[in-house]
């Protein structure tokens, strides 16, 4: 077994339901090299129906790409912590509102709180910015967040810069080269895309 086949990843979703498709096509490229991948949603995300899709099935489809029941409760993401259950957190998609939650040192769902127990034991997050306001309301989280310890990001690009001018949307392309400088503890450069890889 390689060091590869032994990392073991919490791999995190959070309310962007327009970007699910392409987050759970990374998690199924990131889950042929990397088997051991816990997911995690928070309870908005496990819960709610859109326009999108229903929430049961992006979950049956979630667990069944990871073979393990997803992490959608405060109580049961505590543990991550104490257990010391992750090499590296990924938080994809990652929202605005979460962003700033994480910030502030908010912990009110099973992604926050997933995020909280797992940087107390100095180890790596990654963020997969997907909000409409990150050049605007959120732009100060962001800001925050590239400043703190152990916080990195998947590279990022307007994804419709004319359109959506304040918007910014994680390049999924460069998620495995993020993880693997994440856990040197380097930022993967160059952090803005002109547009996803």
């Amino acid at each position: 077994m390689n060091e590869k086949s032994r990392l073991r990843i919490g791999f995190a979703m959070c309310g962007s339901y327009c970007t699910y498709e392409k987050a759970i096509s990374a998690l199924e490229r990131l889950h042929e090299k990397y088997p051991d991948i816990q997911p995690i949603m928070s309870e908005r995300a496990r819960n709610t129906d859109t326009r999108f899709g229903a929430a049961d099935d992006f979950a049956a489809r979630v667990e069944a790409i990871c073979g393990k029941k997803i992490i959608a409760t405060i109580a049961d993401a505590e543990p991550i912590g104490p257990k010391k259950l992750f090499d590296i957190l990924v938080i994809a998609p990652c929202t605005g509102n979460t962003l700033s939650k994480i910030a502030s040192a908010v912990t009110d769902s099973a992604v926050t709180m997933a995020c909280k127990a797992h940087l107390r034991n100095g180890r790596p997050v990654l963020i997969a910015v997907s909000t409409n306001d990150a050049l605007s309301g959120s732009a100060k989280a962001i800001g925050e967040l590239l400043a703190r310890k152990n916080v990195f990001f998947v590279p990022f690009y307007q994804d419709d810069p004319f359109g959506k001018p304040t918007s910014l949307a994680a390049d999924y392309g460069r998620l495995e080269a993020a993880i693997e400088a994440a856990l040197r503890s380097e930022q993967l450069q160059p952090l803005i895309s002109s547009e996803a890889t």
